[in-house]
C-alpha cells in the first residue's frame, strides 16, 4: 500500500520541476548583440564617476559658502553692536562735560549749581527719549503689572481702587521698549 502513495509524490515533484535546459536557456538573456561591451560599461562608469565628483565639488564649495557666510554675519553682528555701543556713549558725553562743569563751580552760587543739575537731568533725560527710552510719569494711572512694580499700597480717599498715588522710581520706555518698570505706591479700595 505504501507503494503507490510513494509513487504519487515522485509523480508531482516531476511535475513542478521544470525542464533544466529550458531553464539555463532563459536566464542567458538578450542576444550578445545587444549587449553593451566592455567598453561602453566604462565609459559609462566614468561618466558616472565624473558626476560624483562634480557634486561632490558643489557640496564642498556650498559648505564652504555657508561657513563663509556665518563668518560674515557673525562679524556684522559684531560690528553693529560695537557702532551702536558708541553711538549710546557718545550721546552722553554732553552729559558727562555739563557734569565736570557744574562740579567746577561747586564752591560758587549753590543755587546756579541747583539749577546746572536741573538741567543736566532734563538733558540725560533726552538722551533717553532719543535712544527711544522716554521717560513716563505714571501718576494717576491705572496699575499695570507689566509697566508698574508695586512697592507699597495705600488706602486713600477719593482715588479709585488699583490708581498710581506716588512714583517712586519713574519708567523708562514703553511696550516692548521698557527700559525699566516704575516703582510705584497703589490706592487701595476702601
Amino acid at each position: 500500500m505504501n507503494e503507490p502513495s510513494e509513487r504519487k509524490g515522485t509523480e508531482r515533484n516531476e511535475r513542478a520541476v521544470p525542464d533544466q535546459s529550458t531553464a539555463s536557456d532563459q536566464r542567458a538573456g538578450p542576444d550578445e548583440s545587444t549587449a553593451p561591451d566592455a567598453a561602453e560599461l566604462q565609459a559609462r562608469i566614468e561618466e558616472l564617476q565624473a558626476q560624483v565628483a562634480d557634486l561632490e565639488d558643489r557640496w564642498r564649495r556650498a559648505l564652504a559658502d555657508l561657513d563663509n557666510l556665518r563668518k560674515r554675519v557673525v562679524r556684522d553682528v559684531e560690528r553693529v553692536r560695537a557702532d551702536e555701543r558708541a553711538r549710546a556713549a557718545a550721546e552722553w558725553l554732553p552729559v558727562l562735560d555739563n557734569l565736570e562743569r557744574a562740579l567746577e563751580h561747586a564752591e560758587t552760587d549753590p543755587a546756579s549749581i541747583v539749577e546746572g543739575l536741573k538741567a543736566i537731568r532734563d538733558q540725560a533725560q533726552d538722551v533717553l527719549a532719543r535712544l527711544g527710552f522716554a521717560r513716563r510719569d505714571d501718576t494717576g494711572a491705572t496699575f499695570d503689572p507689566a509697566r508698574h512694580e508695586a512697592v507699597a499700597v495705600l488706602a486713600q480717599e477719593g482715588a479709585p481702587d488699583g490708581t498710581v498715588l506716588h512714583v517712586l522710581r519713574p519708567a523708562y520706555g514703553d511696550g516692548e521698549q521698557q527700559l525699566r518698570p516704575a516703582l510705584v505706591v497703589v490706592a487701595k479700595g476702601e
